[in-house]
């Protein structure tokens, strides 16, 4: 797998993609580096390791200025970071990269694809993403499920907000859902 890192304004992601030989690269993880932190501190690393059989392999990080386009992993990881850059400048919406969600419970993976149907500057509340994977009572289940979301930004969980219209929680810190909601033009209660 190839790791790089990328700045968006004064936040940092970690971009991971897979570099299986037999298929097209896919990513498998686009998520916020907390400050003062490096991509090495990612609770996610054992898992994913263990998950694509890679325990007693490195990953290979590359600094996203020496990633090269003829690298199949590396030019999906220039391709991520380009619609990524769209997103933070306003210039993109919705994103078309191939992702692999198969670390995730099928539940877990229920969640992440509604999740992706919610709309660019739409929020709907944990209870509405429960009813739409048939878990009316799930809420809970759901708000664990977008804890445990792979794909920051790519697969929207910050779209999700309480029932009262505030934020809930995020997994990268509610400074970074506040700003992804106010760069699609949505403003929560405090």
């Amino acid at each position: 797998m190839i790791v790089t890192t990328a700045a968006f304004g004064s936040h940092q992601l970690t971009l991971i993609a897979s570099t299986n030989e037999h298929s097209s690269p896919k990513l498998v993880e686009v998520n916020w580096l907390l400050a003062g932190n490096s991509w090495h501190s990612s609770k996610s690393i054992p898992k994913l390791k263990k998950h694509y059989g890679l325990v007693d392999q490195n990953l290979i990080f590359i600094n996203k200025d020496s990633l090269r386009k003829s690298e199949p992993a590396q030019a999906l990881l220039i391709d991520a970071i380009s619609q990524l850059t769209e997103y933070f400048e306003g210039d993109r919406q919705d994103f078309d990269l191939p992702i692999d969600a198969s670390l995730g419970t099928n539940f877990q993976q229920r969640v992440w694809q509604a999740l992706q149907d919610i709309g660019y500057g739409e929020t709907i509340s944990y209870a509405t993403l429960a009813d739409r994977v048939d878990s009316p009572k799930g809420f809970r289940a759901v708000a664990q499920a977008n804890s445990r979301n792979p794909f920051s930004i790519i697969i929207p969980c910050h779209r999700v907000i309480a029932s009262d219209g505030k934020l809930g929680g995020y997994t990268g810190g509610l400074d970074k859902k506040t700003h992804l909601l106010a760069l699609e033009g949505v403003t929560c209660k405090a």
